[in-house]
């Protein structure tokens, strides 16, 4: 028998909906009855690509014996951290302050008043380690709230205070080309020589912190920089973290080597790391990194695309409950299908008898280039043709609006880069889906599928990435009706979610948004930028495209913002490279190319020659601010190169153009 969560548009809600468990939304609905009750609420907090939220769900919430004790003690409260960030971010920090550390399934405890007073993350049947059983833990949760109720609310009390308090704004401090030094000094400190990355297991992609690299590379010319940006991303496309036949990136590797992947693809991980690798391509002119790039695209269109023009937010690490059955493989496999060209394939592929993940099966690894192309490629169709017939991994097909904001810039920027319009059309077209569907009046939701958008609020991130990704669209376009939308999402993002009392810091919930036990702002780069970051970047860009009436505005206020940024980026860089990317390009000053008349060939030069951070925009003269007094040259389409507010001549030839750049 289904339960209330039947009717979620959420595919996490939905994989929940015929436990026994009488799980409620999050909602005051589900609050009220704890009141009326008397009892705790149990919350579960996860998502649908994560494979310890599906084991906890088979071993526990599918359990009749384990439901009778949640539903008879607890009201249960089940939440997608997708679609819910804000209630995730109050109930992780709590966690994390609790536990020493964080991760999903998240399992909370709280009093009827959403208080917290016990958290954790996944818990087995079976005691296991020094772990209790999860209903060890109901029954110890039962007694403490049935003997001290009221201690119980008092310490809750006090943590919801000590975590108001530790979310307080960062005191501004300047981030200054020391600070930018010293992130680079504590990044070559925790620089894993060997494999790339930072740090040990598990590895996350480090996708900011690259861009960061590159920025700084480009600013002060450090090769030790951008040798740990190449060796990074090298390491992580040769691995297993790289689906080597259908592009794509995995959520993180198990092993310092990026060897095993955690299966999970993410929407923005594959964003991010498209704009990775197309800025390498770039800059090195690379060819590993412009297959990678090319490939990563064409699985954001062909495997995320919905069909009303977004992109999903995830496949899921387990298929038919079997982590990573869709993508492993064994000799005796490829003898199956690769016939005489097994053995090169195995060898080139590193596929063992002993295997490099479970059961003798291997990841696919691709460490050097292959020489004979034509093989490789007839090998990889070969094997991809067969894949297609396993049994494939679950999608979250909601939209997220931030999530889909990076798409649209990584898509728009390389699209213009690598010369292909159609990559352009996908995120126009995931723009308009989100300006028609997720606009609702004048603010923006969070979620939709299927074309029904969701209840939940936009948050700071959605208002940030959309906006950053209409500001590509319109460097790729020169489409007008792109910077209005966008400047209309930062005045909004800028007048509701700005904390009035610490000028640059600001929430991550808007100014009228439900009031949860603290409202969250949490300023730290995590798998994708914080809000404020996102901001930051989108603002500074604003700055330098609309008019000069707005244009001081907007680049003070990204400015205020990344000087509240300043303690983290010293103290934790790691957690900063958004931010430290804005600071790198606040610190090099605006760049701005501005072609005026219609000249394909001026276009792909500027795209090509000027540096990551520069702002290129194309179209007739006076056609937009940055168009504006800047004709013609003798009737020829000219390029206007401008440096912190200092223009050179207009030129009209490619090596000219080149030449200014340089």
């Amino acid at each position: 028998m289904a339960n209330r969560l039947a009717q979620a548009t959420s595919p996490y809600l939905l994989q929940h909906a015929d436990n026994p468990v009488d799980w409620w939304p999050w909602g005051p609905e589900a609050f009220a009855e704890a009141a009326e009750r008397n009892v705790p609420v149990l919350l579960s907090i996860g998502y649908a690509a994560c494979h310890w939220c599906h084991v906890m769900a088979h071993e526990s919430f599918e359990d009749a014996d384990t439901a009778e004790l949640m539903n008879r003690h607890f009201v249960n409260i089940k939440v997608d951290r997708e679609e819910r960030p804000d209630v995730d971010a109050v109930y992780m920090t709590a966690t994390q302050a609790m536990t020493g550390q964080g991760g999903w399934p998240m399992t909370c405890f709280l009093t009827p008043s959403g208080e917290p007073f016990h958290c954790g993350t996944y818990y087995p049947p079976n005691p296991h380690g020094g772990m209790p059983s999860f209903k060890q833990l109901l029954a110890a949760i039962v007694e403490a709230w049935d003997e001290r109720a009221d201690e119980v609310r008092t310490a809750a009390g006090k943590l919801v205070a000590s975590l108001a308090r530790h979310s307080a704004a960062l005191p501004a401090s300047a981030v200054d080309t020391a600070v930018l030094d010293g992130a680079v000094a504590s990044l070559l400190g925790d620089f894993d020589r060997r494999n790339g990355g930072f740090g040990g297991a598990p590895k996350f992609p480090p996708s900011m912190v690259l861009e960061f690299l590159i920025r700084h590379y480009e600013r002060n010319a450090t090769t030790e920089v951008l040798s740990m940006a190449e060796a990074t991303a090298g390491a992580m496309a040769a691995g297993g973290l790289y689906d080597q036949l259908a592009g794509g990136f995995a959520r993180y590797s198990v092993d310092p080597s990026w060897v095993v992947p955690h299966f999970e693809k993410m929407l923005y991980d594959n964003a991010l790391l498209l704009g990775v690798y197309t800025h390498l391509a770039r800059l090195t002119d690379g060819p590993a990194y412009r297959r990678v790039a090319v490939e990563t695209a064409e699985f954001l269109i062909r495997d995320l695309g919905t069909p009303e023009g977004g992109f999903a937010s995830s496949l899921d690490a387990d298929t038919d409950g079997v982590e990573g059955l869709t993508y492993v493989w064994t000799p005796a496999q490829f003898a199956e299908v690769l016939g005489d060209d097994a053995d090169w394939a195995a060898d080139l592929f590193e596929v063992t008898e002993q295997g490099t993940f479970e059961h003798g099966t291997s990841t696919l690894q691709l460490k050097r280039e292959p020489e004979d192309l034509d093989r490789f490629e007839s090998v990889r169709s070969r094997l991809s043709a067969v894949r297609a017939q396993r049994p494939q991994p679950g999608r979250d097909d909601k939209v997220v609006a931030a999530w889909n904001g990076q798409a649209i810039t990584a898509l728009a920027q390389a699209g213009v880069y690598f010369e292909r319009p159609e990559w352009v059309v996908a995120a126009a077209r995931a723009a308009d889906l989100l300006l028609s569907l997720h606009m609702v009046g004048d603010r923006l939701r969070r979620t939709s599928r299927d074309g029904e958008v969701g209840t939940s609020a936009g948050v700071l991130e959605d208002y940030a990435c959309l906006a950053d990704g209409l500001l590509a669209l319109y460097q790729a376009t020169g489409e007008q009706r792109w910077l209005d939308a966008a400047v209309s999402l930062l005045d909004i993002a800028v007048e509701r979610f700005a904390d009035p009392a610490n000028p640059g810091a600001f929430f991550d919930t808007a100014d009228d948004a439900e009031v949860l036990v603290h409202r969250p702002a949490d300023p730290s780069d995590n798998a994708s930028p914080s809000g404020a970051s996102a901001l930051a970047s989108a603002l500074l860009t604003a700055s330098a495209l609309v008019g000069h009436e707005r244009a001081g505005a907007y680049r003070e206020a990204a400015e205020l913002a990344v000087a509240r940024a300043g303690l983290l980026a010293e103290r934790a860089p790691r957690f900063a490279g958004h931010w430290l990317g804005v600071a790198e390009a606040l610190a090099q000053g605006p760049v701005q190319v501005a072609i005026v008349g219609d000249s394909p060939a001026l276009l792909a030069t500027a795209v090509r020659a000027a540096h990551g951070g520069a702002i290129v925009l194309a179209g007739e003269p006076d056609s937009s601010p940055l168009l504006a007094d800047r004709p013609l040259v003798d009737g020829q389409p000219a390029a206007y190169v401008c440096r912190g507010y200092v223009c050179d001549r207009p030129v009209t030839t490619v090596d000219e153009l080149v030449t200014s750049l340089g």
